[in-house]
């Protein structure tokens, strides 16, 4: 199964997958907001420095669970 497929099954199929991937989507609109910005305070660029650290802590998380699940597709 290919990577666009299994994110698609795990979507349907994996609720943490599905918690983790709707936050990191909300996430992404949030520093797209801050990224439109001319000019950020020191407090929106904290806040931009922690959003991206969640956003890839979740990506990390998808791919792991992605990971789990091709290695329990593959020992079946």
């Amino acid at each position: 199964m290919d990577e666009q497929r299994l994110k698609e099954f795990l979507l349907e199929e994996n609720e943490e997958f599905r918690r983790s991937y709707e936050e990191h989507q909300q996430l992404e609109k949030e520093l797209e907001e801050l990224i439109k910005k001319e000019y950020l305070t020191a407090e929106e660029e904290l806040k931009e420095k922690q959003l991206k650290k969640r956003k890839l802590a979740l990506k990390d998380q998808m791919y792991l669970i992605m990971e789990n699940y091709r290695k329990k597709a593959i020992s079946k």
